[in-house]
């Protein structure tokens, strides 16, 4: 039996920030699963859909496409995904613009927690949400998620203990992005053993860590 956590509150409203449709995904699907199975409202906010980076097979937005259904699969509703057209790898020249849509994003859905890039990813998409994310929601308890590819160094401060049905939620919905299966860490091989890897490290079956940014006790 998983003990209770600090997300298992029906009252707990959690923003996800992925810079890139499958981020989110990716980095705490799991946790997501979780969350809403637990009675968490969660939104989901992608600041690029990547058109430039879909293989030319695809339409250039199927990204779009994708993300609607890949966070459906884990329980989020249609209308708490939210989705900008920033061009991929240039988000930190509209820097300021993000900021301010984080702003607009912090009154309309006032979230008492924010998960978003860690600090140490690498990506200067992913900087930039980090950076902007904490500096918009710094009065909130802001966690960082893991992206291995990215991060050259990674403080596991926190763990998220998941059974096997919030790991397969997490498989499904990245299955959803055909788009993006060529990539190996999409493949339910490595996301299984890397959430056994992280629960290993806490004796349990499966696990999520986090980078802890900011943690606020209400």
């Amino acid at each position: 039996m998983t003990p209770p956590g600090p997300y298992d509150n029906p009252g707990e409203r959690v923003l996800v920030l992925a810079p890139h449709t499958d981020d989110g995904e990716l980095g705490c699907g799991g946790t997501i699963s979780r969350m809403i199975e637990q009675g968490s409202e969660v939104y989901y906010a992608a600041f690029s859909t990547a058109e430039e980076s879909v293989p030319p097979e695809y339409p250039p937005d199927i990204l779009r496409t994708e993300v609607r259904a890949a966070t459906q699969a884990l329980g989020i509703a249609e209308g708490h995904l939210l989705t900008y057209r920033y061009r991929v790898r240039h988000l930190p020249d509209v820097r300021q613009e993000i900021l301010e849509e984080l702003v607009r994003l912090k009154k309309d859905i006032c979230p008492t927690t924010v998960f978003l890039p860690s600090s140490h990813d690498l990506h200067q998409d992913h900087q930039t949400v980090s950076q902007e994310g904490l500096r918009a929601f710094k009065t909130v308890t802001v966690l960082g998620y893991e992206l291995p590819w990215n991060n050259m160094g990674f403080d596991c401060r926190h763990f998220v203990v998941l059974q096997e049905r919030h790991v397969q939620a997490k498989i499904d919905a990245l299955s959803h992005y055909r788009s993006q299966q060529h990539r190996t860490y999409f493949q339910e091989e490595f996301v299984r053993s890397w959430a056994r890897s992280r629960g290993g490290q806490i004796f349990v079956d499966y696990a999520e860590t986090f980078d802890v940014l900011r943690w606020v006790m209400s």
